[in-house]
């Protein structure tokens, strides 16, 4: 293939949310992990015991539990040089306008604000370091018992409700971050849908990191009672530093009967940080969930969003994309356990490679005994832009009855000279063939997501793929 540049391609791994505020809050923030540090956001949140003991669990299961010996090299976390709270407000704002100028100017900047003044969005929450700063909701949602607020405001407002739940989909010691991340959790969103209730328009969550070697650990509660339907969409950035910063949340969806739940990722998170996430749902008899995900930035990602299907019926569904340019690892897949008959799932994931970036897909499908007459899909294709790009995949497919059906495809492709020719004999030039490869590619993904949403997927592809970014 000609080495020519593609001005069109030169976006990928360029970033253009890099600019830092102020750092005031952060520059007062303490370093390091012990009991103290728990204790100590614990309080500053006016928790209750149960929660404390169950942070301290959380701690001693961290300590305890041996790094992923699979996937990225996560050895240069430095644990102790991460800030693990930062409050950047003493109080979470009504209006934008109440917002501190630094932190509103960063908002402005993205856009939120005016996705929901022109009402492309039925909720917003904020997430600016460790808290929400802003958050709302419609009143006709609320009148129908709808709740859309901030994990720690849910903790305290809907105390039974949220103990009913919380971590009973990824338990304390599911993984070394889920144990980290319990141990210092703070912001996420919390959700609740009453039976029958449907959220037509998105709620939407945005998370951004300010600080310098930032630890940022949301949890995110979302329960679907019977026969609703919500779709959640969540956005990332932080600045360029040239030192690593941390993000590892945890994401827990109980779909209950007949319920369906989409949530819908965009992350484009700076080049310095390590996402390492853990998203998990539990489904119901009859119940959907659908996963779609997008992955831009990072050092590493590390995600691999499942589905437990619990109910006969239940339906699970991943739609993942991902791009990896100079220095970045985007290790994601999915996973879906069939543990009732009658239900299905699929995986898509297609991905992007360029400028020595990695991509890998690592994904588990697992028909347990008793699920009979269930059926899985997995179709993963990886685009290589380069010679000294790598793309890898890593299925993993458990089957225990033998009535089901399984499938499972993967493609691994390079952009040829016969297809940029043939697209050049077509009157458009080299750079613009190239181009429309890379988004006819991943079109099938993006066209699953809300065209109407400022910072989503098909925007930034846009911009990448015209060179408009950095």
């Amino acid at each position: 293939m000609s080495q020519t540049t593609h001005p069109e391609l030169e976006g990928l791994g360029k970033y253009q949310y890099g600019w830092a505020d102020k750092d005031v809050a952060g520059a007062e923030s303490k370093r390091g992990l012990n009991e103290a540090v728990v204790r100590d956001i614990s309080s500053k949140k006016s928790e209750p015991d149960w929660m404390l003991d169950l942070r301290l669990k959380g701690l001693s299961l961290f300590d305890k539990k041996p790094m992923p010996a699979w996937g990225s090299d996560l050895s240069t976390i430095d644990f102790d040089n991460i800030k693990y709270f930062v409050r950047s407000t003493e109080k979470q704002a009504k209006s934008w306008e109440d917002l501190p100028e630094d932190i509103k100017n960063t908002y402005d900047k993205l856009g939120i604000p005016d996705a929901e003044r022109q009402r492309l969005v039925a909720g917003v929450a904020a997430q600016y370091e460790s808290e929400v700063v802003y958050h709302s909701i419609r009143e006709d949602l609320e009148e129908q018992g709808v709740i859309f607020l901030d994990t720690d405001t849910g903790l305290k407002e809907h105390e039974e409700l949220f103990k009913e739940y919380f971590g009973t989909v990824i338990p304390v010691g599911d993984n070394k971050f889920a144990a980290l991340n319990t141990a210092v959790w703070s912001g996420g969103s919390f959700i609740y849908v009453p039976k029958g209730v449907h959220v037509e328009i998105p709620l939407q969550a945005y998370f951004r990191i300010n600080t310098e070697n930032m630890g940022q650990f949301e949890r995110t509660l979302i329960i679907a009672d019977e026969g609703s339907y919500v779709h959640y969409v969540e956005g990332c950035t932080a600045p360029i530093y040239s030192s690593d910063s941390l993000h590892s949340a945890v994401v827990e969806i109980i779909v209950k009967k007949n319920a369906r739940v989409r949530y819908t990722t965009i992350q484009n998170w700076s080049n310095n940080v390590y996402n390492l996430v853990t998203k998990r749902a539990t489904c119901a008899e009859g119940a959907t969930m659908e996963w779609i995900d997008g992955n831009i930035g990072s050092k590493v990602t590390m995600k691999y969003p499942a589905v437990f299907m619990m109910g006969p019926h239940a339906k699970g569904e991943t739609l993942s994309i991902a791009f990896a340019g100079e220095g970045q690892h985007q290790d994601a897949g999915a996973k879906m356990v069939h543990a009732a008959p009658f239900t299905s799932s699929t995986i898509v994931s297609k991905s992007v490679a360029r400028g020595g970036g990695r991509t890998s897909y690592r994904g588990l499908v697992q028909i347990q005994e008793g699920a009979h007459h269930s059926k899985s899909t997995v179709k993963c294709d990886a685009l290589l832009v380069d010679t000294i790009s790598r793309s890898d995949t890593y299925p993993y497919v458990d089957v225990r009855e033998d009535d089901v059906s399984m499938g499972h495809e993967a493609t691994v492709s390079k952009i040829s000279d016969d297809q940029l020719f043939y697209l050049m004999s077509r009157g458009l030039s080299e750079d613009e063939a190239m181009a429309m490869i890379v988004r006819g590619f991943i079109e099938p993904i993006a066209r699953e997501l809300p065209m109407e949403y400022a910072l989503e997927l098909n925007r930034l592809i846009e911009l990448q793929m015209e060179g408009a970014v950095g």
